[in-house]
């Protein structure tokens, strides 16, 4: 059983989860001393998962660094969409931590998986977590090897899909935390969506499909996104994750 005193402090602090986090901190601290600076870190808002070092992610242990977007049990629905198609090569933009790549990488043995990111932090960070040199620093598709053009069989995308005017009313562990470009979505959240809908095209192989993560409320405006980008689009839902995954594929 965890520390009272421990539980406590973080139940103060908002924490929802509070005896599960205690026993994850307990077991973290190698010292009281520590245990005191982890908890003080954990209450001031810091999340969980930099302050472990990690987080669970599809049943995976992936690595997550400080400055580094926390991927979100949500992101598990388009994960399992994607590994459905069974790609050959896949392709993961706006990548964070990795935590996409690594899992198609694991569940998808003999496939060739590749990542990027804007942020250099980011992508040392995803270098953790699957081969390196296939993550690459790169602006959506400027800075992806171009020999990957028209071979890739399922692009993903977390992209940053949160209102501009709505990043302050987040909790602070992800507005203070998260760096804010993996979070700013722009006026209606779909500027990174709409941007890569453009450009992904020509970077597919025959059949294949590119899956983006958005929210329930913006599933039509990124239906009609895709569409006025050439795309055929559907959407799909998880009501248990609270997740949305819009499915695109070129006529």
């Amino acid at each position: 059983m965890p520390d009272p005193d421990v539980v406590a402090k973080l139940r103060a602090a908002g924490c929802v989860f509070a005896e599960e986090e205690a026993e994850l901190i307990e077991a973290a601290a190698t010292s009281s001393a520590q245990l005191d600076g982890v908890l003080r870190r954990r209450v001031a808002g810091e999340p969980l998962e930099t302050i472990l070092g990690w987080v669970e992610f599809c049943g995976l242990r992936v690595v997550v660094a400080p400055g580094v977007f926390v991927p979100r049990a949500k992101t598990e629905f388009l994960v399992r969409r994607a590994i459905a198609a069974k790609p050959g090569i896949a392709l993961d933009l706006c990548c964070g931590s990795g935590a996409i790549a690594a899992v198609l990488q694991h569940d998808l043995p003999n496939a060739e998986v590749h990542c990027a990111d804007i942020d250099p932090v980011a992508v040392e960070c995803a270098r953790r977590n699957i081969v390196p040199y296939r993550v690459y620093l790169a602006d959506l598709f400027d800075g992806i090897p171009g020999e990957l053009r028209g071979r890739i069989d399922v692009i993903t995308m977390s992209p940053p899909y949160v209102p501009t005017a709505r990043i302050a009313t987040m909790p602070v562990e992800a507005r203070e935390h998260e760096p804010r470009r993996a979070l700013d979505g722009g006026v209606d959240g779909l500027e990174i969506a709409r941007r890569a809908l453009v450009t992904a095209v020509g970077w597919l192989a025959p059949q294949g499909r590119f899956f983006i993560e958005t929210s329930r409320g913006q599933s039509e405006a990124a239906v009609e996104a895709a569409v006025a980008a050439g795309w055929s689009a559907t959407v799909f839902a998880d009501d248990e994750l609270e997740a949305t995954t819009i499915e695109c594929r070129l006529p």
